[in-house]
């Protein structure tokens, strides 16, 4: 069976990851001359408070090539194929990196790598989705296929009580646009051709939180949908009863932003990704 890996800006459920058999290799976190393994070392529930309280910005690094060497390694003592799907390479290294870590591979296996020109739920959704596929029994060929064309029908909107964290992290992209505003306002940003990009304000958190739930009642068809936060379960909840009436909430993904990826959104973020049929 083919084996899927990823890596932990896909903010995928622990739980589900498990369940599904997707390998999840962690991004590095650093607090000065303290490091992380993103969601590994360091839980969204120890990481937020601190990085409410600290005065400097942490930072984020790929995984090393011999990192993901040694994961496609050990993968391929059970298996002969393997697909990763990594974070867009706009937001990072990462995926320059794995394909430095397949180079470096010793066993003799298949191993192809794509860049999801996506994040977060976005990038989670497309791995459930080739998980799923790989339990079915699909192809290293076919299941590549499909990502691929999923890459076009991932869609994610995000709101945030500030941009700062997006600006201080150097992933704004091209939601600077929203930066300079005398009014307070909540922006509402998504990831378009694998970066960020501004799709409007709202002049309070609850208009954003509706914004984000007409996003999603949009879409005729749904494959797969997810909701996430940083540190607002409620508020991710009450959004996924709304959505209930567009799509079971059953099969809605709920997901916690990971460390790495809120150095970057702040704690206040929640985001909703949806995979069209």
């Amino acid at each position: 069976m083919v084996k899927i890996v990823t890596d932990s800006a896909s903010d995928l459920p622990p739980q589900v990851a498990r369940e599904l058999g997707i390998t999840v290799v962690p991004i590095w976190l650093h607090f000065g001359s303290e490091s992380y393994r993103d969601n590994f070392d360091l839980s969204p529930e120890e990481f937020y408070p601190r990085l409410i309280r600290s005065r400097t910005l942490p930072t984020t690094s790929a995984p090393s090539p011999g990192e993901f060497a040694q994961v496609f390694d050990q993968l391929a003592e059970e298996t002969d194929e393997i697909l990763a799907i990594m974070l867009s390479s706009k937001y990072s290294a990462t995926y320059e990196a794995a394909l430095q870590g397949k180079e470096q591979t010793k066993k003799n296996c298949r191993v192809e790598i794509i860049d999801s020109f996506s994040a977060i739920m976005g990038l989670g959704l497309m791995c459930i989705a080739a998980a799923k596929e790989a339990r079915a029994g699909a192809s290293l060929e076919q299941i590549a296929a499909m990502v691929r064309e999923a890459i076009p029908k991932i869609q994610t909107r995000m709101s945030f009580d500030t941009l700062e964290y997006l600006r201080r992290g150097g992933r704004i992209g091209r939601a600077q646009s929203l930066l300079g505003t005398i009014l307070k306002v909540n922006p509402i940003v998504g990831i378009k051709d694998g970066e960020t990009y501004p799709f409007g304000r709202e002049r309070s958190r609850p208009k954003a939180i509706e914004r984000l739930y007409n996003f999603a009642a949009g879409f005729v068809n749904i494959r797969e949908l997810a909701v996430e936060h940083a540190t607002t379960p409620d508020e991710a909840q009450m959004l996924i009863e709304r959505l209930d009436a567009i799509f079971s909430k059953e099969r809605i993904y709920i997901s916690t932003v990971s460390p790495v990826v809120g150095t970057h959104v702040g704690p206040h973020v929640l985001a909703v990704s949806v995979l069209e049929g």
